[in-house]
């Protein structure tokens, strides 16, 4: 809805403040010439947005302008109010202030929207324990609160960080960029000597916050700068790359453990042959398509692996439904472990 995009984009320039008319188009996700009808919509309602000229022009509200929280639609309340936001906001010290921000945001909304709201979220409960078992609360790291203080406030941090394998702490100096929750763990992202560097936060020992302004470079996106070294994480492992034969109904699972799965072509196994003189000879194929393999319901898929034992631990979870094809370490580590298991529970 046109108000909807209209109230997003006054919170977009409060938030951000000069932003041109193509930057707020891709936030939106609307065309320019859309952005210039709303801000001229905005305009004749009243709302003090301007245009400057320039290279460095765009638009922007007149300082001290400010909006409530009225504009907020009974969905967009309920989203909040059932946030997994929480349990972040505790992590980080900040449990009272998300309350009393979502005191205010439900105090914000119009009567019959505040009714709709609370009662909504009085019916959806998420809790992190199934009937079976309750997921593992996540650790305390007593360096948390110093990492994120000096975050916010921009200081230089100094750490005393144990990397992987090393029997005790080094001290360095970093400049925090963000901080970062994943699955549970907790990482900061920071520059040491000019260089990108991320750092989990359970492995610091000890954290100090420097009273000196951080280095840190403007414009940062840390969602993005979070994919990349993601991404050039994964690409630096060891990997070690399967075919799987899958059932269609347990592909997704074989997604999501996996580092990636894709869909193959020709499903090939190699194997060196000699000639009549004792040469290596030329490499035999197995011509079979992923047709002849994945027939029944059946996908065969290429997954890369972290190494081998990820590997393992992935394809054994999902038997019977998966097989593995290729390469033969693998098959024949599973096949070992299916030997063993049965020798194992043989009457």
């Amino acid at each position: 809805m046109r108000a909807d995009r209209l109230l997003s984009l006054v919170l977009l320039l409060r938030h951000r403040g000069r932003m041109t008319a193509p930057a707020i188009a891709r936030e939106l996700e609307v065309s320019t010439r859309t952005v210039l009808r709303d801000v001229e919509a905005l305009s004749a309602a009243g709302i003090p947005v301007y245009a400057e000229r320039g290279r460095h022009g765009g638009f922007a509200l007149l300082p001290g302008f400010s909006t409530d929280l009225t504009g907020l639609t009974p969905d967009e309340a309920v989203a909040l109010l059932t946030s997994p936001a929480r349990a972040t906001s505790d992590a980080l010290g900040l449990g009272e202030a998300f309350s009393s921000a979502i005191r205010k945001v439900v105090a914000a909304l119009p009567e019959g929207s505040r009714e709709a709201a609370t009662d909504a979220t009085g019916r959806v409960l998420v809790r992190r324990g199934g009937f079976l078992r309750d997921a593992p609360e996540p650790p305390a790291v007593d360096a948390l609160h110093t990492v994120q203080r000096a975050v916010f406030t921009g200081h230089r941090l100094r750490i005393r960080y144990a990397a992987r394998g090393a029997e005790e702490g080094r001290w360095r100096t970093v400049e925090p960029l963000g901080l970062v929750e994943a699955a549970g763990a907790w990482y900061l992202l920071a520059l040491h000597d000019g260089a990108d560097r991320t750092y989990r936060i359970s492995r610091i020992e000890a954290a100090e916050e420097l009273d000196e302004p951080a280095q840190r470079p403007t414009g940062v996106d840390l969602e993005e700068l979070w994919q990349r070294r993601r991404d050039e994480f994964r690409r630096a492992l060891p990997h070690v790359v399967a075919r799987i034969r899958v059932r269609e109904e347990r592909r997704a699972e074989l997604t999501r453990t996996a580092l990636t799965v894709t869909d193959p072509g020709t499903v090939r196994t190699t194997e060196d042959t000699e000639d009549a003189d004792g040469e290596p000879g030329e490499v035999a194929e197995d011509e079979r398509t992923d047709q002849d393999v994945a027939a029944g319901g059946w996908s065969v898929m290429t997954a890369a692996f972290g190494d081998l034992r990820h590997a393992i631990r992935v394809v054994w979870s999902l038997a019977p439904d998966a097989e593995a094809l290729h390469p033969p370490e693998l098959v024949t580590a599973l096949r070992e472990r299916a030997e063993a298991v049965a020798a194992a529970h043989r009457p």
